[in-house]
């Protein structure tokens, strides 16, 4: 069972540039958004020619990475997969069936990107595949304020992505600094228990795989 990872929080904080200590050598990064990586140097380390970058919004092409990654010889090398974002996937789809006037549409949509997360779990033991997302947060009825995976129609908010996910962080900025929630404060946030002593961290991935490695 691969350890399924959700890295969700608003634009600009931090999310993506928290992957930039991952060993490219061992890493797969798919950019759904279409828009490179944060930080300078990242050309350097990975691009198609590396074999380790590759640009796509299709559920299909995601899933069909990560079982090459999880089945060939030639890329059991590969410890971490980067999927940035969900997000870029779910309004791809949307957009390739805007003008499509059915309810099936949105049933499509959930059936994907539930059977892309879904699907990471049962991978090879010793993979860690890492979903970044934006976030919201919304205020119910009754005033509770909950800041959760942000996602495209009402079969996924059902689903709860989060569920899914063996951790969840929230990324966050605090007086300036970029961080890590590692636990639910007002949100679907979660760890196991004992992985990490305090409620913020350093905003690093490798941090938390490291953290992780006993789980």
């Amino acid at each position: 069972m691969a350890k399924v990872i959700g890295i969700m929080g608003e634009s600009g904080s931090g999310k993506t540039t928290s992957m930039r200590n991952l060993d490219p050598k061992t890493t797969l990064y798919i950019d759904c958004d279409k828009k490179g990586l944060s930080w300078k140097g990242w050309r350097e380390k990975y691009s198609v020619a590396n074999k380790n970058y590759f640009v796509t919004d299709k559920p299909t092409e995601i899933m069909a990475m990560l079982q090459k990654v999880n089945l060939k010889e030639n890329k059991k090398h590969i410890k971490t997969v980067v999927v940035d974002t969900l997000n870029g996937v779910m309004i791809a789809e949307e957009m390739r069936k805007c003008k499509e006037k059915k309810y099936e549409k949105w049933v499509d949509l959930a059936e994907s990107v539930y059977y892309m997360v879904d699907n990471a779990l049962i991978l090879r033991d010793n993979l860690t595949v890492i979903f970044i997302a934006h976030s919201q947060t919304a205020t119910d009825e009754f005033g509770n304020i909950l800041t959760s995976i942000k996602t495209n129609g009402r079969k996924l908010e059902k689903i709860v992505l989060e569920s899914k996910m063996t951790t969840v962080l929230h990324a966050v900025v605090k007086n300036g600094k970029y961080l890590f929630q590692t636990k639910a404060n007002n949100s679907t946030c979660k760890t196991p228990l004992g992985a990490f002593e305090v409620d913020e961290i350093e905003n690093d991935i490798t941090k938390v795989l490291e953290a992780l490695k006993d789980y």
